[in-house]
């Protein structure tokens, strides 16, 4: 197997670095490390094919937007909007990640072993038979799946009782499904939201996602595969209908 392509990006603006890494992709090379980030913005914006980035730091903003195919396994934190606008691959977050994770992300998984900011999985949408994931271990803030049009959302709450405890939850939400461990309290549903009884049927769909998520971060998924969840979906494909005025 050949050796991965090493980076000590200590310093280095984001913009050669990218360039770097796109080069390095399209020339062929399967792996590549990237050793002290901090804040260095869009790495893997645009890469496509199959390589494997590891990020070890923080990176900036916008982490994996546009890609399709590659797998981006991060360890540490990242700032705003990973997978913005994802088409295909997996962004794999071993801590938490800022605010609009998976903003717009249309294919792929983005999987957070820690907590999420707000507005995470905004405008969410399915693509051409792409279904995107995203998966947060801990808890989110405010308008989760804010507008989204498709794709899933599944929140654990490892560590949060109860799981998600800010409001605007699905607000304007018209395609696609909220996952959310534990009961949810109605008064934190957003306008256009429904909760709906997850049944034997959901987890059944469920399992190979929540199994996935754990093995990535070595939890047990034993505890988290009973029906202990709250199924939140569109309560209208038009929410917002209504504040229109029409002839």
């Amino acid at each position: 197997m050949a050796e991965p392509l090493v980076i000590d990006v200590k310093g280095m603006h984001y913009s050669p670095l990218n360039k770097m890494i796109r080069k390095a992709v399209a020339t062929g090379v399967k792996e590549i490390v990237l050793n002290n980030v901090l804040g260095q913005r869009f790495i893997g914006n645009g890469v496509r094919g199959d390589a494997k980035i590891i990020v070890n730091g923080v990176p900036g903003g916008d982490l994996g937007m546009f890609m399709s195919g590659p797998e981006c396994e991060v360890f540490g934190n990242a700032e705003h909007a990973p997978g913005n606008t994802m088409d295909q691959g997996s962004l794999i977050i071993h801590g938490s990640a800022g605010d609009a994770v998976a903003h717009s992300m249309r294919g792929g998984k983005v999987f957070v072993e820690g907590n999420i900011g707000y507005r995470g999985g905004i405008h969410m949408k399915e693509y051409e038979g792409k279904r995107p994931i995203l998966v947060v271990g801990g808890t989110s803030h405010a308008f989760l799946g804010e507008y989204m049009a498709g794709g899933l959302i599944l929140v654990l709450g490892i560590g949060n009782e109860p799981a998600v405890q800010d409001r605007g939850i699905g607000s304007g939400i018209h395609g696609g499904e909220i996952i959310i461990r534990g009961d949810v309290d109605d008064k934190l549903l957003g306008v256009g939201a429904k909760k709906v009884e997850f049944t034997d049927d959901d987890l059944i769909r469920l399992t190979p996602v929540i199994e996935d998520f754990c093995g990535r971060f070595d939890i047990d998924p034993k505890p988290f595969l009973d029906t202990n969840y709250s199924r939140i979906i569109p309560a209208s494909a038009r929410p917002f209908a209504g504040k229109y005025t029409w002839e």
